[in-house]
């Protein structure tokens, strides 16, 4: 049974996470300022080949687990520590999930659906932690609340705000909000199957592509 203090801990070890999380704002602002797709997915592939290494080596390396273990126990969730069902970390799912955002969307959408991973995941997990009241009772074992799925599509609203646009249509804004609500589903859905990490770039990205497709095929998405 959880106690005030531990549920205190729990948030905290948490709001640590979301921070580190909150760095890999760096991989879209990077991308969209600075780098070419070329430069960007070179370092990607580079920073995920080197973490799957250490996940493996985590996983399959009972010295090498305790070493890591000592120094990242704090911060990693009982998913990525347990013996029962062999886990990649978060961080790891993350760059996966980068670099086939970047390799496959249009620039605009890499950039938009990554965002949104990284600043609607965050309000998600904190809000949801600290205010979570009303669970989702049949989906995502009971552990998901509706006060983080409303934190997520309320702080993805904000992100497609200030993310940029291809002619800053109202249609472009009302489709990036339909397909954060669909990253905000993925979220729900792949709890246990896939890694949210990894589902909510990929669901919003390629629902944010169909709609495009679908409803304003004028628009090249390669223009920028």
């Amino acid at each position: 049974m959880e106690t005030p203090r531990s549920i205190e801990f729990d948030f905290r070890k948490e709001v640590i996470r979301k921070l580190i999380h909150l760095a890999s704002l760096s991989i879209p602002l990077g991308y969209w300022f600075f780098l070419s797709q070329s430069v960007v997915l070179t370092v990607l592939i580079i920073l995920t080949v080197f973490s799957l290494f250490v996940d493996i080596g985590r996983l399959f390396s009972p010295p090498f687990s305790k070493f890591y273990n000592s120094l990242f126990q704090s911060i990693l969730r009982e998913h990525e520590t347990t013996e029962k069902k062999k886990n990649l970390t978060g961080a790891t799912y993350v760059l996966i999930s980068a670099v086939i955002c970047i390799a496959l969307f249009p620039k605009i959408i890499a950039v938009t659906s990554f965002s949104i991973l990284i600043i609607s995941d965050t309000a998600s997990a904190l809000f949801g932690r600290k205010f979570g009241k009303h669970k989702f009772k049949k989906i995502a074992g009971g552990k998901k609340s509706w006060e983080g799925s409303i934190a997520f599509v309320l702080s993805a609203i904000i992100v497609i705000l200030f993310t940029p646009k291809i002619e800053y249509t109202f249609g472009e804004y009302v489709l990036a909000i339909i397909a954060s609500v669909g990253g905000a589903i993925a979220e729900l859905l792949s709890f246990d199957i896939f890694d949210d990490n990894f589902a909510i770039p990929l669901a919003t990205g390629a629902l944010m592509w169909l709609f495009y497709i679908g409803f304003f095929p004028e628009i090249n998405l390669h223009s920028i």
